[in-house]
């Protein structure tokens, strides 16, 4: 037996089957596609009355359940501590456990609920959105019609009904069984409605269409049928009796048997090809380089204060408490939170417009995302089918023809099609077609395969009409004379040339094309056979069309001024892809296809990814590369798809989007999920992610330059002083001031400019900033240095404590009020104002920043009064210090940009 050899191949090798399914699937699949059913079900072990319980129990341990690989959700706690990992978090924890162990119980306090905040924050966000989004998974269908050849021995008829067990009188049992037991050899019963629960191969169909746009892209369903094939280099999806898991029936019936079930099948393949540990953003990347760049500047700082303070002052427990003092000033402890509160009040403004976020980091992908890459189908389309068109044979609009449509598909027996529904929707809106449904039905040639055309015989208005529809090739092998304007003429070969001609246009427009043709009957013929259709009179054509979306145009406008190239990733054909984008004003030189593409190196699709806009017949694994060669020429980008072929696409994307309607696999590998699949949400989604972006690059820049400063300062200042230029106790205090202040960056204002354009990590230009403005912040700390040294007479053991006092106001000030100069390109407080709350924040901490040297805690903190003659230095000091800060800022973005 077949499956016993599968199972000891499986032991030995000592791996699931998964691992070869692109083998099993153009292997397998093929072989059973190329014989006849008989052959088919004796490859599968089966028969046509299905297996045997037992059988199919000993197959179900073999083969496991007919169940999909689906991401794995950590368990909370495993979650929450994963977010720990961070170095900067892993840093400022073991700077906590150091202040703690030295008996400064104060400052590891704040640094340890600094992080946790952070941290609980990004859990909570992270932990519900996910289980949002697990809310939205609803499968289609959970059984399946199954056939069985024997019931269990021993079991009572009323057990068996019970549990819907149904018997027929001569023949196999129909049973609902879940579709997670399904094994391959089962043989299953297939109708409207129903989604295919695994790789089969048809036995027997009957006007089946299928549904595989969430496999191939493509908006009209597929016909599929029962005879072999001859599939020598066919691509399985396009096997015509091979139905694959995922996709639905649209309407007809079949029976079919299960070749390949779980993580074998197609399906299988693609959820196995999302389920592993996702890549690193350039969010995380961007976080990560900047948190790397202050340890290693903490790592130089800190051993060079306690060095030179221990060697100078003779104190090396105060030099170490100094320098752990220090390493706390240095790392933005703030940053964790402030990313974290960005990102959360992004995410709560996206959901005010029907946003889920489920990774908060997707938010800034989203305002450094250049390239959007998207599905055809929905996303510029209506994803649904619509008639267009009804003209004559020379293209021109004729009522006539929609008549004869409609009449043909209203008096169709058995389940309408997507086309039938789409012209009885478009009928349906003309008072006198409706009148026309008064037609009496004498009888119907209903549609087949082979012949690819059906026919319904009307009577009315006095005349018995047999109206045909059908292929067009079809339809003219049965014509002999058309219509033109009014009139029956015979056809000749100059009338065939412009048939050729107007159906080629049509086709090549995208439009699916069905011909009407007719002719009148003897009123005494009240029965009908193929034979009847002869002698036809062409009619003309109904021309179907997926639709753009009224939005599109105004949406990829949108995002062209915001500096996103839209590029359309389909599975659809070129010719309906080109018609598409042309009319929502997409721009389409080249098109690449997916067989030309399979041909090309990595390096090759990337230059050819910075020319081409359209990639049309795409397998999933192809549409992931294509995403892969744009991050080779460093684009940051996004994704947007809702079909099983869309899972890899989405994951190897920056920022991977999905909808609520999308199927699993595309949920769970998606990053953000859209209530509605609208590209003017997603125009709103840039704008937001930018505006995030730029509130946490404020922070990074001033957090970055400042801390250069500081480490000029403090290393200057340690080695000329004879005391320490502050106490740890007061840079702590200094520290935990300066980052209140910090904590309303969330609500500030970006400026128009900046999120005019894509902004992403860049952290050379961070860089330069930090080399730039920190050394200024340096020169007015100097500044103050020299006059209280010199001025004041602060240059004793004795003078320390104004000295240190005078230093932690200015410190903190010139701090404080970097952040309204450094948050924006334009002239701060003429052209660019702050939000109130952190105009609000400023004041507030300016203002304790003063008043604590002459408060009740001055004295705990090693504050004296500051003399009066000391204000007007200061004010001069912050005057110059936030004038230079400025003119260089701007030099800085005249010379380097925003960003």
């Amino acid at each position: 037996m077949a499956y016993i050899t599968e199972f000891i191949t499986r032991l030995a090798s000592r791996r699931p089957l998964s691992e070869a399914v692109n083998a099993k699937v153009s292997s397998l699949l093929l072989e059973v596609s190329s014989s006849d059913a008989e052959i088919a079900l004796r490859r599968m072990d089966s028969s046509p009355d299905g297996l045997l319980d037992r059988e199919s129990e000993d197959r179900l341990l073999i083969y496991g359940p007919n169940a999909i690989v689906h991401e794995k959700h950590r368990n909370p706690v495993w979650q929450l501590l994963f977010y720990f990992k961070n170095p900067l978090n892993i840093l400022l924890l073991t700077l906590s456990a150091l202040s703690f162990y030295l008996g400064d119980t104060e400052a590891a306090t704040i640094i340890a609920i600094m992080v946790a905040l952070s941290v609980t924050l990004t859990f909570v966000q992270e932990y519900r959105s996910s289980h949002a989004a697990e809310r939205l998974r609803a499968m289609v269908s959970t059984t399946a019609t199954v056939l069985r050849k024997d019931r269990r021995s021993g079991v009572p008829d009323e057990v068996n009904r019970y549990f819907n067990i149904h018997l027929t009188p001569h023949g196999p049992q129909r049973r609902e069984v879940p579709i997670d037991t399904l094994v391959p050899g089962d043989v299953i019963q297939l109708s409207a409605g129903d989604m295919i629960p695994a790789d089969v191969r048809l036995l027997t169909a009957k006007d089946l269409f299928i549904n595989q746009s969430s496999l191939t892209g493509e908006a009209l369903p597929v016909e599929k049928f029962s005879s072999l094939e001859i599939v020598k280099g066919k691509d399985p999806l396009q096997l015509g009796n091979i139905c694959f898991m995922g996709t639905n029936v649209v309407s007809g019936t079949a029976t079919a048997v299960v070749v390949l079930t779980g993580s074998d099948t197609y399906f299988g393949a693609l959820a196995q090809m999302v389920s592993g540990e996702r890549q690193l953003t350039s969010f995380d990347r961007g976080i990560n380089q900047f948190t790397w760049l202050m340890i290693r500047f903490i790592l130089v700082m800190t051993p060079l204060v306690f060095l030179i303070n221990g060697l100078t002052k003779g104190d090396w427990m105060e030099a170490f408490l100094f320098s752990m003092a220090i390493a706390v000033g240095l790392t933005p402890e703030m940053l964790p939170m402030i990313v974290t509160v960005n990102l959360g009040k992004g995410a709560l403004a996206m959901s005010r417009k029907k946003v889920i976020v489920k990774r908060l980091n997707s938010i800034q992908n989203f305002g450094a995302m250049d390239v959007l890459c998207t599905d055809k189908t929905g996303t510029l389309t209506q994803d649904k089918i619509i008639l267009e068109k009804h003209v004559d044979i020379y293209g021109h609009e004729n009522e006539d023809v929609l008549e004869y449509a409609y009449l043909n598909s209203f008096h169709q027996s058995g389940l309408k099609n997507l086309l039938d529904v789409a012209v009885l929707e478009y009928a349906g809106l003309n008072d006198q077609l409706r009148a026309g449904a008064n037609y009496r039905k004498v009888d119907e040639i209903p549609f087949d395969f082979q012949r690819r055309r059906m026919s319904v015989v009307v009577e009315g208005k006095n005349r018995h009409l047999l109206i045909c529809k059908g292929a067009v090739e079809e339809v003219f092998s049965c014509c002999t004379r058309a219509e033109v304007n009014g009139q029956s003429v015979a056809l000749d070969p100059s009338h065939l040339d412009k048939l050729v001609q107007v159906t080629r246009e049509l086709n090549e427009d995208g439009f699916r094309v069905i011909a009407i043709a007719y002719k009148e009957t003897p009123a005494t013929t009240i029965t009908y056979n193929v034979k009847d259709e002869s002698d036809l009179v062409l009619v003309g054509y109904i021309a179907f069309l997926d639709p753009p979306k009224d939005s599109a145009r105004e949406a990829l406008a949108a995002l062209h001024r915001h500096g996103v190239t839209v590029k359309i990733l389909t599975g659809d054909n070129e010719v309906v892809t080109r018609k598409v984008c042309h009319d929502v004003g997409l721009k389409v030189g080249q098109i690449l296809l997916g067989a030309d593409l399979e041909a090309m190196t990595d390096e090759q699709l990337a230059t050819a990814t910075e020319n081409v806009v359209v990639f049309a017949k795409l397998s999933p694994a192809q549409k992931a590369r294509v995403i892969k060669a744009l991050h080779l020429r460093g684009h940051v980008v996004g994704f947007l798809g809702d079909g099983i072929n869309d899972g890899p696409a989405l994951k190897a994307a920056d920022v991977g989007i999905s909808v609520d309607t999308a199927v699993d696999i595309a949920k769970e590998s998606a990053d953000i999920i859209l209530l509605e699949k609208s590209l003017m949400v997603l125009e709103e989604g840039v704008i937001e992610g930018r505006k995030v972006f730029g509130n946490i690059i404020k922070y990074i820049k001033m957090g970055a330059s400042s801390n250069f400063g500081n480490m000029f300062s403090v290393l200057g200042a340690s080695a000329w002083l004879p005391f320490l230029p502050m106490q740890a106790i007061q840079v702590l205090t200094n520290n935990l001031l300066y980052d209140f202040s910090q904590t309303a960056i969330p609500t500030d204002h970006v400026d128009e400019e900046y999120i005019a354009k894509p902004r992403r990590w860049d952290i050379a230009n961070i860089t330069r900033f930090m080399l730039m403005l920190g050394p200024i912040s340096s020169i007015f700390d100097y500044a103050t240095f020299a006059i209280m040294y010199f001025l004041f007479k602060a240059n004793t053991v004795a003078g320390a404590p104004l000295f240190q006092t005078a230093w932690f106001v200015e410190s903190l000030l010139s701090q404080t009020l970097i952040i309204h100069i450094i948050r924006t390109g334009r002239i701060p407080f003429v052209q660019s104002r702050a939000s109130l709350p952190l105009v609000l924040t400023s004041i507030v901490i300016c203002t304790v920043g003063i008043w604590l040297p002459y408060s009740y805690f001055a004295h705990v903190l090693g504050f004296i009064p500051l003399p009066l003659q000391f204000w007007p230095y200061l004010i001069g000091i912050l005057l110059g210090y936030l004038t230079l800060a400025h003119l260089m800022k701007s030099w800085f973005v005249r010379r380097y940009g925003l960003n």
